[in-house]
């Protein structure tokens, strides 16, 4: 069994899809031990010696921050805020990223900024080495003061409350901890509050979109290649010197991959008639380079928040301090998911045009990419469900950033709405899949109509694994089947 260790040193975005992927246990390595165990150390005893209020320690929290709390009622005060916080509504956060976020809070406590007990965060380390996974709703957070609502519906089971799918069974978290031989947590001053800021919910969204974004893209490439030949479209757009004088890092690498994949290609060296071909085929390289570089900058915006610590109030032993800030406050993510969502949007969308210049019956392709069409409809209405889903990521793109409304009776002024702006990007990036295995099947299909031409060696085996989820198209069939399993393959390979 693997097991991934806790501590300092950066936690990389490669790293943690291995972490997902290969099912690693994680444990908190000694360093992280020892900077939870001293800062709260440090925090108890600032609590018996300092006789000012302190804020979400002995005070209320939000607009009652001014109200002081009796020492009595410091614990009490922990388990109200995470019942009277767990507000969510709405669809379940699916329980992957639900894991994401378990995993991103433990790593934000491992810093020692935070102040909550050793054996607080061994209790989620215990969740998550045992998939004991808690129900949480995606709407409810404003993404400013963290996000409360969601990170309070994770910290629920530790105390109890709330419900958790264990072994596959939705089921009270009380029951699951009486399996696993576990008494419910009392939280200490602080934990609460520790548990339930922080940006985990939106940083969860973003690692898995982004994670999904990769591959997506590289796809798009394959996929687009593949067009190409199926279209007879030309290699000129792809010449390395018109990159060179318009150096965009994306732009020169995704012309650089489209050259390697025509190579050897039959169709794309024989003599054209045409001497241009359409945007969609012709700016791939400025279309999809863009959106790489878009996801390089927004890797480097989510890597940074991964390896951060964005609860409040923040403890610094070493220099006597507990500072009150806003490091919970999600502006970095939400605007970088918005910018995410449009350039995933832009490849569904010219992914989409491509479709349609291969269904519209030019270049020697039938009409619809039926041998037969009339009697048979083909690809008519594969193409309406890509334009009616790239309609939907249009609307989608509207930014979520540019909103804030005020809460907690003005106290929280200004909200990022990072949390609106992660759970849509999801859906952006799963209709991008969509879109792209139409044009896969629309563009395998346009291919065998080259025949006895043949495409490079490269794509032929990218079409013939698509194949053997995805046949040839002869004359009509339920389309909706064919059209699910393309999707699938774009997500699985």
């Amino acid at each position: 069994m693997k097991v991934h260790y806790i501590n300092s040193a950066k936690l990389s975005l490669s790293k943690i899809e291995e972490i997902i992927s290969n099912s690693y246990q994680i444990a908190l390595s000694d360093e992280a031990i020892n900077n939870i165990v001293s800062c709260r150390k440090y925090l108890d005893s600032k609590i018996k010696t300092h006789d000012k209020p302190i804020y979400g320690i002995n005070t209320g929290f939000g607009a009652l921050c001014n109200t002081s709390i009796p020492d009595e009622d410091i614990e009490k005060l922990q388990e109200n805020l995470v019942k009277s916080h767990a507000c969510g509504m709405g669809d379940e956060v699916y329980s992957r990223i639900v894991k994401l976020m378990m995993l991103l809070k433990i790593q934000a406590l491992s810093y020692g900024k935070s102040g909550v007990c050793i054996e607080t965060v061994e209790r989620l380390v215990n969740f998550y080495n045992n998939d004991l996974i808690p129900v949480v709703y995606q709407l409810g957070s404003l993404g400013a003061s963290g996000d409360l609502a969601p990170l309070a519906h994770m910290t629920l089971p530790l105390i109890g409350l709330g419900e958790v799918y264990y072994k596959g069974k939705r089921q009270s978290s009380a029951s699951a901890l009486k399996e696993l031989q576990l008494n419910p947590l009392k939280l200490k001053s602080k934990e609460g509050l520790a548990l339930m800021n922080g940006t985990q919910f939106m940083l969860a969204h973003a690692v898995e979109a982004v994670l999904r974004a990769r591959k997506l893209i590289a796809n798009a490439d394959k996929i687009a290649a593949v067009s190409i030949d199926g279209y007879d479209g030309r290699i000129d757009p792809f010449n390395e010197n018109l990159h060179k004088i318009r150096p965009h890092k994306g732009q020169i690498e995704t012309a650089k991959n489209i050259r390697y994949l025509l190579e050897g290609s039959q169709i794309i060296a024989q003599e054209k008639k045409h001497v241009q071909d359409p945007y969609s085929f012709r700016c791939i390289p400025q279309v999809h380079g863009a959106s790489k570089d878009t996801l390089a900058y927004v890797e480097s915006v989510i890597e940074t928040e991964i390896n951060s610590v964005t609860d409040n109030p923040t403890i610094f032993p070493e220099e006597d301090l507990v500072l009150s800030g806003g490091n919970f406050h999600g502006q970095p993510l939400a605007l970088v998911m918005d910018f995410l969502a449009i350039a995933l949007s832009e490849i569904a969308s010219i992914s989409e045009r491509r479709v349609y210049r291969l269904i519209s019956g030019e270049r020697g392709l039938p009409p619809f990419l039926v041998a037969n069409p009339g009697l048979n409809s083909g690809f008519m209405i594969a193409q309406y469900t890509a334009a009616s889903i790239v309609s939907q990521n249009k609307q989608l793109c509207t930014p979520a950033s540019v909103d804030s409304i005020s809460s907690s009776n003005e106290q929280e002024d200004h909200v990022s709405m990072g949390a609106n702006a992660a759970t849509k990007l999801l859906r952006v990036v799963a209709n991008t899949e969509r879109i792209l295995g139409i044009e896969l099947f629309a563009a395998s299909q346009a291919l065998s109509f080259r025949q006895p031409a043949k495409t490079s060696t490269k794509l032929q085996k990218f079409v013939d694994d698509f194949r053997k989820s995805v046949p040839l198209v002869q004359n009509d069939i339920v389309m909706y089947e064919m059209l699910h399993k393309a999707e699938g393959f774009v997500r699985a390979v």
